[in-house]
């Protein structure tokens, strides 16, 4: 039954959609494809993919690192998802920003800008001062928009999600994660970036990614988003690294919660809500730190229901779950490797979705 999809993926080497792709396919709880094609670095020499190899993430960190310790923080009632950011950062000087809150920021409502080159000024810092600096600046940085009038993606937003984190928990993002959710589900590979803690593993276990001009190396082994580099390795918004078995596990239990079927790490109420459609913004197709499919052109194809959840990656890296139908697809691929330009993917990654539904019976 697989066969095509096979096929598909080694067409999409062919056509230099990517160097290597790994593809979990899942029904429920059974993996029912799992392949691995081509390579995960071409320079400085051919490695081949495997299925153990370790991807950088980049913003699937958004739904499965930073989301996921909201959600833990708001299943304790630790925090509200309602109240404005301006009661838990003392003091808060900066108005515009006042009523802004975690929900706003999950759903990419709150007004703040996309992106900014913030490493460039954070290089010139002690790496002890960046944080606090980033956060300085997007706090200065004007609004895009008010909050509630426009959707717009934003790593801004879980530049401060990461921050109101650190607060509520008192330790960092990383720490939070391994003890409260990681660790607990035996998730010892799935982590984010250190970079002043020496790698994890070898380099050359990693999927490699972009030839970087400003660190003049091929990165491999640490994480490519260059703000997020600049920070030490991680923030709210990337730096999570993980093998495709990692991402089944962690995507499993959070389904089974959703479907009742499972307690003990998050309450079904909480995911629930986290995996619904926000409608803060006419037309956003947001849920709380995932997406949701949209009406055309979605990433996840035309057979997704709409009762589906998934979110993509800057480096090629996707998970989309038809919460209806059971099935989940998880595809990680180093497209951005050796360079950016390459943006194939975006017409890959449909097509792909598309088959996999019409093989499992749900086209």
């Amino acid at each position: 039954m697989t066969d095509k999809i096979k096929d598909l993926l080694k067409r999409g080497l062919r056509e230099k959609v990517y160097p290597g792709a790994v593809l979990l396919v899942a029904r429920g709880e059974d993996i029912v494809s799992f392949h691995n094609v081509g390579n995960r670095a071409l320079i400085p020499e051919p490695l081949p993919m495997e299925k153990e190899t370790s991807f950088d993430l980049a913003s699937l960190t958004k739904p499965l690192g930073t989301t996921l310790a909201i959600m833990k923080l708001v299943d304790e009632d630790l925090l509200g998802p309602d109240i404005a950011i301006s009661s838990f950062i003392k003091p808060f000087p900066w108005k515009d920003k006042a009523d802004i809150t975690p929900r706003l920021l999950l759903n990419h409502s709150a007004g703040l800008a996309d992106w900014k080159p913030f490493y460039l000024e954070l290089i010139k810092h002690p790496i002890e001062e960046r944080k606090p600096t980033l956060r300085r600046l997007i706090m200065e940085e004007p609004l895009h928009d008010a909050p509630k009038k426009v959707s717009l993606y934003s790593d801004l937003g879980f530049m401060l999600l990461e921050w109101i984190i650190e607060i509520i928990a008192g330790q960092d993002l990383s720490s939070f994660l391994n003890s409260a959710l990681y660790h607990p589900l035996g998730l010892e590979n799935l982590y984010l970036d250190h970079i002043t803690g020496g790698r994890r593993h070898e380099k050359e276990l990693y999927a490699a990614t972009e030839y970087c001009p400003w660190r003049a190396e091929i990165i491999q082994g640490h994480v490519h988003d260059e703000n997020a580099y600049a920070l030490g390795g991680y923030s709210g918004h990337a730096g999570l690294f993980g093998k495709a078995l990692d991402l089944f596990a962690l995507t499993n239990t959070l389904v089974k919660i959703y479907h009742g079927s499972c307690a003990g790490l998050l309450k079904t109420e909480t995911v629930r809500r986290f995996f619904s459609r926000q409608g803060i913004v006419p037309g956003s197709t947001w849920a709380l730190g995932w997406d949701t499919p949209s009406g055309k052109n979605s990433s996840s194809g035309k057979y997704f229901s709409s009762n589906s959840i998934g979110h993509t990656g800057f480096t090629g890296t996707s998970v989309w779950i038809d919460l209806e139908k059971n099935i989940t697809v998880i595809l990680l691929t180093n497209r951005i490797h050796p360079n950016r330009s390459n943006e194939k993917i975006k017409g890959f990654r449909p097509k792909l979705h598309n088959l996999i539904m019409q093989e499992f019976g749900h086209g």
